[in-house]
């Protein structure tokens, strides 16, 4: 699971240095205010996660090594970036997410976010936080399973303020995978 990560961050890393080359004016030719603003931003997203079956992941370890706790999700996004130095930006930012198949009921958490502007309104970023999940496999009366939660994304921004954002996330020690796509918001 952890090789997967890598891969796809670097992969991630790859189709964005590209944009972020083509934009190394940025700085100079954005207006200041643009540079040291406070921006929020909500957004929806979909995706799917897998977690890993072995001992030690933070989550029950199904009896079956073959079958894994996965499904898809629906999730809402709420945050905002502080622009710092140049294309530099730091953030926070509050998920919740539902599963609408497979054994996720809930997750919710939140992360940090530090990254760069590329252009007027792109992102590639870094973030770090702490996530709880809740499976529907274990009944109603299922606790909630909490770790920390690494992940990389990539914002494309479009006109009014909306970027299309991608993200891989991953719960604990890279005991699960967790692609995300969808549409943000900022104001």
């Amino acid at each position: 699971m952890r090789k997967l990560f890598i891969v796809t961050a670097a992969a991630a890393a790859f189709v964005a240095v590209p944009a972020l080359a083509q934009d190394s004016g940025t700085s100079e030719s954005a207006p200041e205010s643009s540079v040291s603003r406070f921006e929020p931003y909500v957004g929806v997203m979909g995706g799917w996660e897998q977690f890993d079956n072995e001992r030690n992941a933070g989550i029950p370890q199904s009896p079956d090594r073959r079958d894994r706790l996965d499904g898809s999700l629906v999730q809402g996004v709420a945050g905002v970036n502080i622009g710092l130095v140049g294309p530099l930006f730091v953030g926070v930012e509050g998920n919740a997410a539902k599963g609408i198949k497979g054994d996720i009921d809930w997750e919710y958490g939140a992360a940090g976010r530090v990254g760069l502007r590329t252009g007027t309104s792109g992102l590639i970023y870094g973030k770090v936080g702490y996530q709880w999940v809740n499976f529907d496999r274990f009944g109603e009366n299922s606790r909630d399973y909490h770790a920390m939660t690494y992940g990389a994304g990539l914002e494309i921004g479009m006109k009014g303020g909306v970027r299309v954002r991608g993200e891989v996330n991953t719960f604990g020690n890279a005991h699960s995978v967790r692609p995300m796509a969808g549409l943000v918001k900022a104001f």
